[in-house]
Protein backbone atom coordinates (compact mmCIF):
# COMPACT_ATOMS: atom_id res chain seq x y z
CA UNK A 1 0.00 0.00 0.00
CA UNK A 2 1.06 3.57 -0.77
CA UNK A 3 0.07 6.00 1.95
CA UNK A 4 0.57 9.65 1.00
CA UNK A 5 0.00 12.76 3.10
CA UNK A 6 -1.08 16.05 1.55
CA UNK A 7 -1.54 19.57 2.88
CA UNK A 8 -2.14 23.11 1.63
CA UNK A 9 -0.20 25.84 3.41
CA UNK A 10 -0.03 29.63 3.46
CA UNK A 11 -2.33 31.96 1.57
CA UNK A 12 -5.05 30.34 -0.48
CA UNK A 13 -5.40 30.60 -4.25
CA UNK A 14 -7.79 29.46 -6.94
CA UNK A 15 -6.11 26.22 -7.99
CA UNK A 16 -5.23 24.36 -4.81
CA UNK A 17 -8.09 21.90 -5.22
CA UNK A 18 -7.29 21.33 -8.89
CA UNK A 19 -3.69 20.49 -7.98
CA UNK A 20 -4.67 18.06 -5.21
CA UNK A 21 -7.06 16.45 -7.67
CA UNK A 22 -4.21 16.01 -10.15
CA UNK A 23 -2.10 14.22 -7.54
CA UNK A 24 -4.95 12.01 -6.38
CA UNK A 25 -6.35 11.00 -9.77
CA UNK A 26 -2.90 10.02 -11.01
CA UNK A 27 -2.18 7.99 -7.86
CA UNK A 28 -5.52 6.20 -8.13
CA UNK A 29 -4.68 5.37 -11.73
CA UNK A 30 -1.25 4.02 -10.79
CA UNK A 31 -2.16 1.98 -7.72
CA UNK A 32 -5.02 -0.31 -6.72
CA UNK A 33 -4.14 0.20 -3.08
CA UNK A 34 -3.38 3.80 -2.15
CA UNK A 35 -4.44 5.93 0.80
CA UNK A 36 -4.33 9.72 0.80
CA UNK A 37 -4.36 11.44 4.17
CA UNK A 38 -5.36 15.10 4.17
CA UNK A 39 -4.04 17.38 6.92
CA UNK A 40 -6.36 20.17 8.03
CA UNK A 41 -5.24 23.79 7.92
CA UNK A 42 -1.76 23.23 6.54
CA UNK A 43 1.18 22.47 8.81
CA UNK A 44 -1.08 23.00 11.81
CA UNK A 45 -2.79 19.70 10.97
CA UNK A 46 0.56 17.94 10.74
CA UNK A 47 1.74 19.43 14.04
CA UNK A 48 -1.40 18.58 16.00
CA UNK A 49 -2.35 15.39 14.11
CA UNK A 50 -5.56 16.87 12.71
CA UNK A 51 -6.20 14.79 9.62
CA UNK A 52 -8.65 12.51 7.85
CA UNK A 53 -8.52 9.68 5.35
CA UNK A 54 -9.58 11.04 1.98
CA UNK A 55 -11.74 9.14 -0.48
CA UNK A 56 -11.77 9.24 -4.29
CA UNK A 57 -15.12 11.03 -4.05
CA UNK A 58 -13.40 13.91 -2.19
CA UNK A 59 -11.52 14.76 -5.37
CA UNK A 60 -14.56 14.65 -7.62
CA UNK A 61 -15.98 17.97 -8.84
CA UNK A 62 -13.20 20.15 -7.40
CA UNK A 63 -11.31 20.98 -10.60
CA UNK A 64 -13.20 24.26 -10.87
CA UNK A 65 -13.58 24.94 -7.15
CA UNK A 66 -11.49 27.72 -5.65
CA UNK A 67 -9.97 27.74 -2.18
CA UNK A 68 -8.94 24.47 -0.55
CA UNK A 69 -11.10 21.63 0.75
CA UNK A 70 -8.44 20.96 3.41
CA UNK A 71 -8.29 24.49 4.73
CA UNK A 72 -5.03 26.38 5.16
CA UNK A 73 -3.15 28.53 7.65
CA UNK A 74 0.08 30.48 7.87
CA UNK A 75 2.76 28.91 10.05
CA UNK A 76 5.77 31.27 9.78
CA UNK A 77 8.99 29.42 9.04
CA UNK A 78 10.92 31.52 11.57
CA UNK A 79 8.65 30.16 14.34
CA UNK A 80 8.87 26.49 13.35
CA UNK A 81 11.76 25.90 15.77
CA UNK A 82 9.99 27.87 18.52
CA UNK A 83 7.87 25.72 20.87
CA UNK A 84 4.16 26.55 21.03
CA UNK A 85 2.36 27.91 24.11
CA UNK A 86 2.32 24.38 25.56
CA UNK A 87 6.05 23.92 24.97
CA UNK A 88 5.41 21.52 22.10
CA UNK A 89 8.34 21.06 19.72
CA UNK A 90 6.61 21.61 16.38
CA UNK A 91 9.24 19.95 14.23
CA UNK A 92 9.33 16.83 16.39
CA UNK A 93 5.54 16.79 16.44
CA UNK A 94 5.38 16.87 12.63
CA UNK A 95 7.90 14.05 12.38
CA UNK A 96 5.96 12.02 14.93
CA UNK A 97 2.67 12.43 13.02
CA UNK A 98 4.35 11.51 9.74
CA UNK A 99 5.88 8.33 11.19
CA UNK A 100 2.84 7.34 13.23
CA UNK A 101 0.79 7.33 10.03
CA UNK A 102 3.53 5.41 8.17
CA UNK A 103 3.50 7.85 5.28
CA UNK A 104 5.42 7.10 2.11
CA UNK A 105 5.77 10.84 1.57
CA UNK A 106 4.21 14.23 2.26
CA UNK A 107 3.04 16.47 -0.59
CA UNK A 108 3.14 20.17 0.29
CA UNK A 109 1.20 22.72 -1.77
CA UNK A 110 2.60 26.10 -0.84
CA UNK A 111 4.68 29.17 -1.57
CA UNK A 112 8.03 30.42 -0.29
CA UNK A 113 7.55 30.01 3.45
CA UNK A 114 5.79 26.68 3.03
CA UNK A 115 8.58 25.29 0.87
CA UNK A 116 11.19 26.45 3.39
CA UNK A 117 9.42 24.34 6.00
CA UNK A 118 9.13 21.51 3.47
CA UNK A 119 12.90 21.63 3.03
CA UNK A 120 13.37 21.66 6.81
CA UNK A 121 11.35 18.43 7.02
CA UNK A 122 13.42 16.99 4.17
CA UNK A 123 16.54 17.77 6.19
CA UNK A 124 14.92 15.96 9.13
CA UNK A 125 14.68 12.80 7.02
CA UNK A 126 11.11 12.89 5.71
CA UNK A 127 10.16 12.19 2.09
CA UNK A 128 8.79 15.47 0.73
CA UNK A 129 7.47 16.71 -2.61
CA UNK A 130 6.62 20.38 -3.05
CA UNK A 131 4.07 21.86 -5.44
CA UNK A 132 4.47 25.55 -6.42
CA UNK A 133 1.52 27.56 -5.15
CA UNK A 134 1.43 31.36 -5.11
CA UNK A 135 -0.42 34.15 -6.87
CA UNK A 136 2.86 36.11 -6.78
CA UNK A 137 4.77 33.74 -9.11
CA UNK A 138 7.85 34.40 -6.98
CA UNK A 139 9.02 30.85 -6.27
CA UNK A 140 12.58 30.36 -7.41
CA UNK A 141 13.26 27.48 -9.77
CA UNK A 142 9.95 27.46 -11.66
CA UNK A 143 8.77 29.60 -14.56
CA UNK A 144 5.19 29.53 -13.33
CA UNK A 145 3.20 28.83 -10.17
CA UNK A 146 -0.41 27.71 -10.05
CA UNK A 147 -2.80 30.45 -8.96
CA UNK A 148 -0.81 33.20 -10.66
CA UNK A 149 -2.70 33.37 -13.95
CA UNK A 150 -6.08 33.29 -12.20
CA UNK A 151 -5.01 36.23 -10.03
CA UNK A 152 -3.73 38.06 -13.12
CA UNK A 153 -7.14 37.63 -14.72
CA UNK A 154 -8.93 39.14 -11.71
CA UNK A 155 -6.50 42.05 -11.30
CA UNK A 156 -6.70 42.74 -15.03
CA UNK A 157 -10.49 42.74 -14.89
CA UNK A 158 -10.35 45.26 -12.04
CA UNK A 159 -8.20 47.58 -14.16
CA UNK A 160 -10.52 47.05 -17.15
CA UNK A 161 -13.52 48.07 -15.05
CA UNK A 162 -11.73 51.15 -13.71
CA UNK A 163 -11.02 52.35 -17.26
CA UNK A 164 -14.64 53.24 -17.94
CA UNK A 165 -15.23 55.24 -14.77
CA UNK A 166 -11.82 56.92 -15.06
CA UNK A 167 -12.58 57.97 -18.62
CA UNK A 168 -16.06 59.18 -17.71
CA UNK A 169 -14.89 61.42 -14.86
CA UNK A 170 -11.45 62.37 -16.17
CA UNK A 171 -9.66 61.16 -13.08
CA UNK A 172 -6.39 59.55 -12.11
CA UNK A 173 -7.09 56.07 -10.80
CA UNK A 174 -4.67 53.92 -8.80
CA UNK A 175 -5.34 50.19 -8.67
CA UNK A 176 -3.39 48.47 -5.88
CA UNK A 177 -2.44 44.92 -6.80
CA UNK A 178 -1.23 42.22 -4.41
CA UNK A 179 2.53 41.66 -4.14
CA UNK A 180 4.58 42.76 -1.12
CA UNK A 181 8.02 41.68 -2.30
CA UNK A 182 7.78 41.08 -6.05
CA UNK A 183 5.93 42.71 -8.92
CA UNK A 184 5.07 39.88 -11.32
CA UNK A 185 1.33 40.12 -10.70
CA UNK A 186 1.23 43.91 -11.03
CA UNK A 187 3.44 43.80 -14.11
CA UNK A 188 1.29 41.27 -15.94
CA UNK A 189 -2.03 42.80 -14.91
CA UNK A 190 -0.80 46.31 -15.60
CA UNK A 191 0.26 45.48 -19.13
CA UNK A 192 -2.84 43.37 -19.82
CA UNK A 193 -5.11 46.10 -18.44
CA UNK A 194 -3.48 48.93 -20.34
CA UNK A 195 -2.10 50.77 -17.30
CA UNK A 196 -0.16 53.93 -18.09
CA UNK A 197 2.13 53.66 -15.06
CA UNK A 198 3.22 50.47 -13.28
CA UNK A 199 5.02 50.63 -9.92
CA UNK A 200 6.65 47.46 -8.56
CA UNK A 201 8.96 46.73 -5.60
CA UNK A 202 11.95 45.94 -7.83
CA UNK A 203 11.99 49.42 -9.39
CA UNK A 204 11.91 52.17 -6.72
CA UNK A 205 9.91 55.12 -7.99
CA UNK A 206 10.43 58.85 -7.97
CA UNK A 207 7.07 60.50 -7.28
CA UNK A 208 8.05 63.43 -9.49
CA UNK A 209 8.49 61.07 -12.44
CA UNK A 210 5.08 59.57 -11.72
CA UNK A 211 3.54 63.06 -11.65
CA UNK A 212 5.37 63.97 -14.89
CA UNK A 213 3.79 60.95 -16.60
CA UNK A 214 0.32 61.98 -15.39
CA UNK A 215 0.76 65.59 -16.47
CA UNK A 216 2.18 64.60 -19.85
CA UNK A 217 -0.96 62.59 -20.57
CA UNK A 218 -3.13 65.54 -19.51
CA UNK A 219 -1.24 67.88 -21.84
CA UNK A 220 -1.74 65.39 -24.66
CA UNK A 221 -5.49 65.61 -24.15
CA UNK A 222 -5.88 62.32 -22.28
CA UNK A 223 -8.76 62.57 -19.82
CA UNK A 224 -7.49 59.96 -17.39
CA UNK A 225 -4.48 57.99 -16.18
CA UNK A 226 -4.42 54.46 -14.79
CA UNK A 227 -1.64 53.57 -12.36
CA UNK A 228 -1.12 49.94 -11.29
CA UNK A 229 0.71 49.83 -7.96
CA UNK A 230 2.04 46.74 -6.20
CA UNK A 231 1.45 46.57 -2.45
CA UNK A 232 5.19 46.57 -1.95
CA UNK A 233 6.03 49.45 -4.28
CA UNK A 234 8.62 51.69 -2.69
CA UNK A 235 9.95 55.19 -3.31
CA UNK A 236 13.61 55.84 -4.04
CA UNK A 237 13.91 57.69 -0.73
CA UNK A 238 12.59 54.74 1.27
CA UNK A 239 14.60 52.24 -0.76
CA UNK A 240 17.77 54.06 0.33
CA UNK A 241 16.98 53.42 4.01
CA UNK A 242 18.13 50.38 5.96
CA UNK A 243 15.48 47.86 6.97
CA UNK A 244 15.67 49.15 10.53
CA UNK A 245 15.31 52.79 9.45
CA UNK A 246 12.38 51.97 7.17
CA UNK A 247 10.63 50.02 9.92
CA UNK A 248 11.11 52.92 12.32
CA UNK A 249 9.80 55.42 9.76
CA UNK A 250 6.65 53.39 9.16
CA UNK A 251 6.15 52.91 12.87
CA UNK A 252 6.40 56.61 13.68
CA UNK A 253 5.06 58.34 10.58
CA UNK A 254 2.68 56.00 8.76
CA UNK A 255 -0.56 57.85 8.11
CA UNK A 256 -1.82 56.08 4.99
CA UNK A 257 -3.53 52.65 4.81
CA UNK A 258 -1.13 51.59 2.04
CA UNK A 259 1.34 52.90 -0.52
CA UNK A 260 -1.42 53.50 -3.09
CA UNK A 261 -3.08 56.07 -0.82
CA UNK A 262 0.23 57.78 -0.14
CA UNK A 263 0.94 58.09 -3.87
CA UNK A 264 -2.59 59.39 -4.45
CA UNK A 265 -2.13 62.11 -1.81
CA UNK A 266 1.22 63.13 -3.27
CA UNK A 267 -0.18 63.43 -6.81
CA UNK A 268 -3.08 65.54 -5.56
CA UNK A 269 -0.74 67.77 -3.55
CA UNK A 270 1.71 68.32 -6.40
CA UNK A 271 -0.61 68.84 -9.36
CA UNK A 272 -4.10 69.18 -7.90
CA UNK A 273 -5.61 66.38 -9.95
CA UNK A 274 -8.43 64.28 -8.59
CA UNK A 275 -7.18 60.80 -7.67
CA UNK A 276 -9.12 57.71 -6.63
CA UNK A 277 -7.75 54.44 -5.23
CA UNK A 278 -9.19 50.97 -5.82
CA UNK A 279 -7.94 47.93 -3.88
CA UNK A 280 -9.25 44.58 -5.22
CA UNK A 281 -7.52 42.90 -2.28
CA UNK A 282 -8.37 39.28 -1.55
CA UNK A 283 -10.67 39.10 -4.56
CA UNK A 284 -7.43 38.32 -6.39
CA UNK A 285 -7.15 35.04 -4.47
CA UNK A 286 -10.79 34.07 -4.83
CA UNK A 287 -13.18 32.53 -7.31
CA UNK A 288 -12.65 29.61 -9.62
CA UNK A 289 -9.31 28.84 -11.33
CA UNK A 290 -8.93 29.96 -14.92
CA UNK A 291 -8.49 27.30 -17.65
CA UNK A 292 -4.72 27.88 -17.77
CA UNK A 293 -4.38 27.10 -14.06
CA UNK A 294 -6.62 24.05 -14.31
CA UNK A 295 -4.35 22.60 -16.98
CA UNK A 296 -1.16 23.57 -15.14
CA UNK A 297 -2.41 22.14 -11.84
CA UNK A 298 -3.37 18.85 -13.44
CA UNK A 299 0.08 18.53 -15.03
CA UNK A 300 1.92 19.46 -11.82
CA UNK A 301 -0.16 17.06 -9.74
CA UNK A 302 0.30 14.19 -12.18
CA UNK A 303 4.07 14.75 -12.19
CA UNK A 304 4.13 14.67 -8.39
CA UNK A 305 2.37 11.30 -8.49
CA UNK A 306 4.95 10.06 -11.00
CA UNK A 307 7.76 11.09 -8.65
CA UNK A 308 6.06 9.22 -5.81
CA UNK A 309 5.83 6.08 -7.96
CA UNK A 310 9.55 6.36 -8.71
CA UNK A 311 10.53 7.11 -5.09
CA UNK A 312 12.06 10.45 -6.02
CA UNK A 313 11.67 12.91 -3.18
CA UNK A 314 13.13 16.12 -1.81
CA UNK A 315 12.12 18.25 -4.78
CA UNK A 316 9.74 20.95 -5.97
CA UNK A 317 7.73 20.14 -9.09
CA UNK A 318 8.45 22.99 -11.49
CA UNK A 319 7.75 24.41 -14.93
CA UNK A 320 10.70 24.96 -17.27
CA UNK A 321 10.11 26.07 -20.86
CA UNK A 322 6.52 24.79 -20.60
CA UNK A 323 7.72 21.33 -19.58
CA UNK A 324 7.06 19.90 -16.12
CA UNK A 325 10.22 18.91 -14.28
CA UNK A 326 11.60 19.17 -10.75
CA UNK A 327 14.26 21.07 -8.82
CA UNK A 328 15.83 20.18 -5.45
CA UNK A 329 14.03 21.76 -2.49
CA UNK A 330 17.35 22.80 -1.01
CA UNK A 331 17.93 25.02 -4.05
CA UNK A 332 14.48 26.60 -3.79
CA UNK A 333 14.16 27.25 -0.05
CA UNK A 334 14.66 30.87 0.92
CA UNK A 335 15.01 32.23 -2.63
CA UNK A 336 12.70 34.71 -4.34
CA UNK A 337 12.19 35.00 -8.08
CA UNK A 338 12.06 38.75 -8.57
CA UNK A 339 11.51 40.93 -11.63
CA UNK A 340 14.83 41.99 -13.15
CA UNK A 341 14.54 45.74 -13.91
CA UNK A 342 16.70 45.15 -16.99
CA UNK A 343 14.74 42.17 -18.33
CA UNK A 344 13.15 42.20 -21.76
CA UNK A 345 9.69 42.24 -20.17
CA UNK A 346 10.34 45.69 -18.68
CA UNK A 347 12.09 46.97 -21.81
CA UNK A 348 9.18 45.92 -24.02
CA UNK A 349 6.68 47.56 -21.69
CA UNK A 350 8.67 50.79 -21.83
CA UNK A 351 8.74 50.60 -25.63
CA UNK A 352 4.95 50.89 -25.70
CA UNK A 353 5.05 53.90 -23.41
CA UNK A 354 4.44 52.41 -19.97
CA UNK A 355 6.23 54.34 -17.21
CA UNK A 356 7.77 52.74 -14.13
CA UNK A 357 8.57 55.86 -12.13
CA UNK A 358 12.32 55.40 -12.43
Amino acid sequence: MKRVGILTSGGDCQSLNATMRGVAKALYQMYDDVEIIGFEEGYKGLIYADYHMMQPSDFSGILTQGGTILGTSRQPFKLMRVPDENSLDKVEAMKHTYRKLKLECLVVLGGNGSQKTANLLREEGLNIIGLPKTIDNDLWGTDMTFGFQSAVNIATNAIDCIHTTAASHGRVFIVEVMGHKVGWLTLHAGIAGGADVILIPEIPYDINHVVDAVQKRARAGKRFTIIAVAEGAISKEDAALTKKELKEKKKNGEKYPSVAYEIAAQIQDICGMEVRVTVPGHMQRGGEPCPYDRVLSTRLGAHAAQLISEGRYGCLVAVKNNEITEVPLEEVAGKLKTVDPECSFIKEAKLVGIKFGD
